[in-house]
C-alpha cells in the first residue's frame, strides 16, 4: 500500500510540475502580448498627441495665415488711399506753383496798378472841392510811404489804397460840418462851413450877417444874398444834428 501512495504521489508531482512548468510556458508569452499591447497603446496615445499638437498647431497656423492675408488686404486697400492722397497733394503742389507764378505775375502788374491810383487820387483831390484838404492828401502821402515799405504785403498795400477810394467815395453823399476861417479882401473871418456831398460847399460868419459859396469852376469864394443866410443856418443845423434834415435852398457848385 505504501509503494502505491508513494509511486501516485510522485506521479502527482510530476504531473504538477509538468502543469506549473506548462503554464509559465503559456504565461511568458500572454505577459510578452499584453506588455506589447501597452507599449502599442502608449505610442497610439503619443501618437495621438503629437496629431493633435500638429493640428492645433496647424490651425494656429491656418489662422495666423489668413489674419495675414487680412491685414494684407487691408494693407493694400489703406496704401491705394495713401497713394491717392499723394497724387492728389501733388496735383495740389502743382496747382499752386502755377498759382505762385501768377501771384508774381500779378503783383508785377498790380504795383504799378497801385502807384496810378495814388496819383489819380491826388489829382483827384486837387480838382475837387476842397474840403478837409489836408486829411485827404495826408492820406495819399502815407500810401506813398506805405507802397516803400517792405515790411508790409502786396495785399494789404492794396487793401488800403482801395480803402482811400473808399473813403474818397464817401465824401459824395452825407451832409457835414466844420468850422475855419476865409480870407476875404483881405481879412480872415471866422467862419462855419457845411458840405451836401460834393455838390455844395459853403460858409457863413459867425455873425450870421454873411455867406459864401465855393465855385469849384473858377476855384474861389463867391459872395451869396441875404436870401441864403437862413437856408445855410439851417443847412449848418442839419450837419450839427440840431434839426431835423429839411428842404433847404442852396447854390449848387461841384466838381468838374
Amino acid at each position: 500500500m505504501s509503494v502505491k501512495i508513494r509511486k501516485s504521489l510522485v506521479a502527482t508531482a510530476l504531473l504538477g510540475a509538468t502543469a506549473f512548468a506548462s503554464s509559465n510556458v503559456i504565461a511568458d508569452p500572454l505577459n510578452d502580448l499584453q506588455k506589447v499591447g501597452q507599449q502599442t497603446q502608449k505610442a497610439a496615445q503619443k501618437s495621438q498627441e503629437k496629431i493633435d499638437n500638429i493640428f492645433g498647431q496647424t490651425q494656429e497656423l491656418i489662422g495666423e495665415y489668413r489674419g495675414v492675408v487680412d491685414e494684407t488686404e487691408l494693407l493694400k486697400v489703406y496704401n491705394d488711399h495713401v497713394e491717392r492722397l499723394v497724387m492728389d497733394q501733388r496735383a495740389g503742389i502743382e496747382s499752386f506753383d502755377r498759382q505762385i507764378g501768377t501771384i508774381e505775375k500779378t503783383k508785377q502788374d498790380v504795383v504799378p496798378l497801385m502807384y496810378r491810383m495814388i496819383d489819380t487820387l491826388e489829382q483827384f483831390i486837387k480838382a475837387d472841392v476842397p474840403f478837409d484838404t489836408d486829411t485827404r492828401m495826408g492820406r495819399v502821402e502815407k500810401l506813398r510811404g506805405l507802397l516803400s515799405n517792405s515790411k508790409v504785403t502786396t495785399s494789404e498795400k492794396f487793401r488800403q489804397v482801395l480803402e482811400a477810394y473808399t473813403v474818397e467815395t464817401g465824401y459824395s453823399s452825407g451832409i457835414a460840418s466844420s468850422q475855419g476861417s476865409l480870407e476875404i479882401d483881405g481879412k480872415n473871418i471866422n467862419v462855419d462851413f457845411a458840405r451836401l456831398g460834393r455838390i455844395a460847399y459853403v460858409a457863413q460868419s459867425f455873425d450870421m450877417k454873411h455867406a459864401w459859396v465855393w465855385n469849384n469852376d473858377a476855384k474861389q469864394w463867391d459872395v451869396l444874398g441875404e436870401e441864403y443866410l437862413k437856408p445855410i443856418k439851417d443847412m449848418i443845423r442839419i450837419a450839427r444834428n440840431q434839426a431835423a434834415p429839411d428842404l433847404v435852398a442852396l447854390p449848387i457848385f461841384g466838381a468838374e
